[in-house]
């Protein structure tokens, strides 16, 4: 099932694109699952997806840890930490 993924910022910039949809393989069930089989795609992707402790990630728009399940996610968004004032 195809999900579609949001970049941001320097994850943006090292995959090379803001924003793809693609179809996992089955045996991406959770985020961090997804996001070692998405480190494989190019050295872009390998590069933006290599230090996990520097990513967050939403799913449905959702802020979620990296175990969550992304079954039946229809939007995965990864960026940087956020920080505020």
């Amino acid at each position: 099932m195809a999900v579609r993924l949001l970049y941001f910022a320097w994850v943006r910039e090292a995959v090379g694109t803001g924003e793809e949809t693609l179809d996992p393989p089955a045996e991406a069930v959770t985020l961090g699952q997804l996001i070692d089989w998405l480190s494989t795609l190019s050295l872009g992707h390998a590069a933006a997806f290599a230090d996990r402790g520097r990513l967050r990630a939403a799913i449905d728009q959702q802020f979620v840890a990296m175990d969550a399940p992304v079954a039946g996610a229809q939007e995965i968004a990864i960026f940087p930490p956020v920080t505020g004032g």
